[in-house]
Formats: C-alpha cells, structure tokens, sequence
C-alpha cells in the first residue's frame, strides 16, 4: 500500500503578502536584520504616498526609521533597499524569500506530492505566488535540491551566528 501523497492547497497569496516584513543583511553589521513597510495614513503629510520604513538589527543595534522608498542599496537620506537575508543560488537560478512565512509556503509546496490550486473564478486571481514561481522550483525533478536549499535558507536564521 502506497502512502498517501502529501496534498498543497494554494491560499491565494501574492508576493505583497509578505513584502511588508523582511528579513535582511543589516548595512552595518552584515548580520541579520528586521526591515518592515507600512503604508501611510492619511495625516502623515510627509511621507507623500511612500510608505515607512524601518530597519532593526539586534547584533549591532542599529534601528533606522525612514519615510519613502529608494532604491540604492544602502540607506541614505530615508531611503533604504534592502538586501535579502534569505537567497541562495542553485544550479538553476536563485531561490530567495522575504521571511520565514514566505519560506515556509515555498517549502510546502515543492515537498507536495500533489498541488492543488484554488478556483479563480471566487476571487478574479489567476496568478497567485506559487502560480507565479520559476518553472524549476515547480519541477519534481529538482525537488531534492531546491527542499536542501530551503532547508539551508532556514537554517542561517534559525541558528545563531
């Protein structure tokens, strides 16, 4: 008798699901830091429709808070792009999450033997996050190496260091 085949439902997330809280390279320290946007609220007259931004390193203790969206990759004047804590290369390209909840539906879906997806027609979403990963990290064929690569993301947040 066969086991039963691990089953992925997709939740209908998109990729700005989980951009508001990030895990990053901090600028100052190279270790791992917390990045989060927020949207701006109606009566913050100086941030001019960018969101806020805030970045907190617990190995240094640098904390940055800034209002707007750059995109050099070191913070200056408000502004800060972040550089992801959670990418790896493979031999087919690179894999990379923007925190441990978005790692976590990415592992879910490549260990699943069987992968269902949600109706369009309830919500008008075709595309949804998994729907919209590389066709390598889809494969069956490169499930070993891409679920070791997760593992290995995982593992440099999980363990200090």
């Amino acid at each position: 008798m066969s086991p039963t085949p691990v089953r992925f439902h997709d939740p209908r997330a998109t990729l700005a699901d989980f951009a508001s809280s990030m895990l990053v390279r901090c600028p100052r320290c190279e270790r791992i830091a917390h990045f989060e946007r927020r949207p701006c609220t109606p009566r913050d007259a100086d941030c001019m429709s960018h969101p806020h931004t805030r970045l907190v390193c617990r190995s240094c203790g640098l904390c940055r808070i800034g209002a707007g969206a750059g995109h050099s990759s070191r913070y200056s004047g408000g502004c800060y792009c972040p550089v992801l804590w959670l990418r790896t290369d493979t031999r087919h390209g690179e894999l990379w999450a923007y925190n441990l909840q978005h790692l976590d539906l990415i592992r879910r879906f490549v260990a699943a033997d069987l992968r269902e997806r949600a109706p369009w027609y309830d919500t008008g979403r075709k595309m949804t996050l998994v729907a919209r990963l590389p066709a390598w990290i889809k494969s069956a064929k490169n499930r070993d190496e891409v679920l070791r690569a997760v593992d290995r993301l995982r593992a440099t947040v999980i363990t200090p260091g």
